[in-house]
């Protein structure tokens, strides 16, 4: 891939849930070629800890569900960057992994309140100012779970669904003034949530962790995670140059996955 450095160094950039994990390899990645970057998150010492590691990194504790929070962030970014040109909406939970039945319908409703509505939030606040350019990206975090049946997790399933619905409707709605918006579909990221989801649907199982994690990789058919790092490619390649054709695709980076279970 291009890296188009001169390019890079013109993007003004806002990130959610950018402290840690995919989010901050994203970060790093538009850092590192000299983009503006801002990030929120709830963790507030994962943002002082984000700021130290990338020198001029934005920060702001933001709580996604919280539409008044999110607008106040994309104001107080974009400016301080004079601007936005890309948004990735990458804040998202995973949500309670249990049979529908025994769902507490205030976790269903905090899943969606994070992983959708803090997308059309932040959506709503950043494309008003995206659109004073001419053109921009729109990057949207949704999961393989959106396309595929994922028993004992429905409520992640369903609002990554919906994302891939949004992102689709926002590529159409911009795309006249050349704003292109896509889903990312990642599969079994490597990493701490994963690590925390396996153990969760193995006591839902009665299974052991190991048990589980053969279970999600058995559908994979190059039997490995997705590195985050890798993720971040991804989606520096959509927001780039090489990227400007694509829009309104759903974008799977999951080792080859067919299925959940």
């Amino acid at each position: 891939m291009a890296r188009h450095d001169d390019f890079w160094k013109r993007q003004r950039v806002i990130l959610t849930a950018g402290a840690s994990g995919i989010g901050l390899e994203i970060a790093r990645a538009m850092h590192g070629l000299g983009a503006k970057v801002w990030v929120c998150d709830v963790d507030n010492d994962a943002l002082e800890a984000a700021a130290e590691a990338l020198p001029g990194l934005g920060t702001m504790v933001c709580d996604v569900s919280d539409e008044a929070a999110c607008a106040a962030f994309v104001d107080r970014a974009t400016i301080d960057m004079g601007g936005l040109d890309i948004l990735v909406n990458n804040a998202g939970i995973a949500g309670p992994a249990a049979a529908v039945q025994d769902i507490d319908p205030e976790d269903w409703r905090r899943c969606f309140d994070i992983n959708v509505n803090g997308q059309f939030y932040m959506a709503r606040a950043a494309i008003p100012h995206i659109k004073q350019n001419a053109g921009g990206s729109i990057v949207c975090m949704a999961s393989v779970a959106g396309k595929y049946a994922f028993p004992l997790r429905s409520p992640y399933a369903a609002s990554k669904a919906a994302v891939i619905a949004l992102a689709r409707s926002l590529s159409v709605e911009l795309g006249p003034d050349q704003i292109r918006v896509n889903a990312i579909a990642p599969g079994v990221v490597a990493g701490d949530r994963i690590r925390r989801v396996f153990t969760a649907r193995a006591e839902t199982r009665g299974i052991s962790y190991d048990e589980m994690e053969a279970i999600a990789l058995r559908a994979v058919s190059m039997k490995t995670m997705v590195e985050p790092e890798e993720i971040a490619d991804l989606i520096m390649y959509l927001c780039s140059p090489s990227g400007r054709p694509i829009s309104g695709q759903v974008m799977s980076i999951c080792g080859g996955l067919e299925y959940t279970e």
